[in-house]
């Protein structure tokens, strides 16, 4: 198989869409991981991929058997396996699994589809940097909590976690978040994956509970892209997810109306995080992984 066609195959792994035709989690992180690190070296990013703590370049002088052959065959570079001790970055994900997450359209998976395929693809990718992660979902209220590791054992548990995952009930934000900064003893870095149905002053006053305890934050907030162009051509019946309500509209004469509504509502969250030092990404359930895979090297390689 050519380097070339190689790279095209894992790059279809990056799809949302496909991946979720593969139903297996860990296959899916591991897809995802590999087919953007696969795609990397080609990429304005490829000086990540001398980042990760168990590779490092080869130098003359250095014993050919260090040479990893597997990673020659894909990037056509030499790269020297190492087995550092563990970083000292502990990572939490937090999932958001309220009822609005489940909305999708148009064949799209829905947003928990997205976040949780993005939360397992990137703690794979921590676990092959030696960083340890940890889980926690929430609604309404603080959910499941898997503490942060990164052994085997313990990504498989969170894996379990994530598989189990279902849309449940509403969320509030400005209450939850509190309780979820006290289960986090050590400072480290929270990567918040959520739709952010709230109150701009709500998401904010509550992200500020993780800043205060010296945390980094960066945040993936999660739409169908329906959700932000309001694009479509028939009468609707909308129903609330989370309040179980249903409500007849006729987009065509609101679309230029909400559309400014949605471009606000998104300036403001990103300013308002940009002060506050979180990192904001908008993303689109139809968006390749890779693009939130890059948000967090970029985070991660500020942090040391």
């Amino acid at each position: 198989m050519t380097k070339l066609k190689l790279e095209k195959d894992y790059r279809r792994f990056l799809d949302p869409t496909t991946l979720a035709k593969i139903g297996n989690l860990e296959l899916i992180a591991r897809l995802v991981v590999e087919g953007f690190l696969v795609g990397l070296h080609k990429s304005p990013y490829h000086g990540f991929s001398v980042e990760f703590a168990e590779y490092r370049q080869y130098n003359p002088g250095d014993p050919p058997k260090s040479i990893d052959w597997k990673v020659y065959a894909r990037t056509d570079k030499f790269f020297v396996k190492e087995y550092e001790e563990e970083t000292n970055l502990k990572a939490y994900i937090l999932l958001d699994k309220s009822g609005s997450m489940g909305f999708s359209y148009g064949g799209r998976i829905t947003k928990l589809e997205y976040g949780r395929f993005l939360a397992a693809a990137l703690a794979y990718l921590m676990i092959k940097q030696k960083d340890a992660v940890g889980l926690l979902t929430f609604d309404e209220k603080p959910d499941t909590v898997v503490p942060a590791s990164m052994t085997r054992v313990q990504f498989m548990e969170l894996l379990k976690i994530l598989d189990k995952t279902r849309c449940s009930n509403k969320t509030h934000i400005n209450t939850t978040f509190p309780a979820l900064a006290e289960r986090i003893k050590r400072r480290g870095l929270i990567i918040l994956i959520s739709d952010l149905l709230d109150e701009p002053e709500n998401i904010v006053s509550a992200l500020k509970q993780f800043r205060h305890r010296k945390n980094e934050v960066i945040v993936f907030h999660i739409l169908d892209p329906v959700e932000i162009n309001f694009d479509f051509n028939e009468e609707l019946q909308l129903l609330d997810l989370e309040r179980n309500k249903l409500m007849s509209v006729q987009p065509w004469l609101i679309r230029e109306d909400y559309q400014k509504a949605a471009k606000k509502f998104f300036n403001e969250l990103k300013y308002r995080c940009r002060e506050l030092g979180v990192d904001y990404n908008l993303m689109t359930t139809d968006i390749p992984f890779d693009m939130a895979l890059i948000a967090y090297l970029h985070k991660r390689q500020r942090l040391y």
